[in-house]
């Protein structure tokens, strides 16, 4: 008799992404996961105390699976910046069910704006925009922060079908926003979102 295949922790993890991916997060259960792995549900509950540490567990997988879609950049567009934001809109079109996971469930953990630009994958990209629009940090923060709430913006809609996505649109409401704020550093005026 062949042996078992033992279902691990990362298995569970995975199958539970892949669920909120095809079918959203609300179903993620101990019976779904069971059925994608073709098991009972007993080795899930065996690696997680509840369902809803797998939900967890999910969502930090689904965070790091737009990270790292974001940021693969690959010169499609002509600045390296709207084309992190032109990924992030797309996410959301492409990936609606983990963008909603993502952003518009109650596991998100609310890190504030700041916090998103300590991480390491941010700061890979500040160098670019510093370079990019001849600015200093401050700035490049700045700029980075305001197109950032104008991207999500966006991308929130798209999600919500409260929108149609239009590449061109996008991309314009992205230049202009963009364009203004360097407009308002070069000028000397107040970029950092003061009314």
């Amino acid at each position: 008799m062949p042996a078992i295949a033992k279902v691990t922790k990362e298995m569970i993890i995975d199958a539970a992404f892949e669920i909120a991916k095809e079918m959203g997060a609300e179903n993620i259960t101990a019976r779904t996961v069971s059925q994608k792995l073709g098991c009972s549900t007993q080795p899930v509950l065996y690696h997680f105390k509840t369902i809803e540490d797998v939900r967890i567990a999910a969502h930090k997988k689904a965070s790091e699976f737009h990270m790292n879609y974001v940021t693969n950049l690959n010169g499609r567009y002509e600045r390296p910046m709207l084309e992190v934001g032109m990924r992030h809109i797309q996410f959301a079109v492409e990936e609606k069910n983990l963008f909603c996971f993502l952003f518009h469930s109650n596991y998100y953990t609310g890190i504030s704006l700041s916090d998103w630009f300590t991480g390491e994958i941010f700061d890979s990209l500040f160098p670019i925009l510093k370079r990019q629009a001849k600015v200093d940090r401050r700035q490049a923060y700045s700029i980075f922060s305001q197109i950032l709430l104008v991207t999500h913006g966006i991308a929130s809609l798209l999600a919500d079908n409260a929108m149609v996505y239009d590449e061109a649109y996008c991309i314009n409401t992205l230049s202009d926003a963009y364009f203004g704020i360097m407009y308002l550093i070069k000028t000397g005026q107040n970029a950092d979102g003061n009314l």
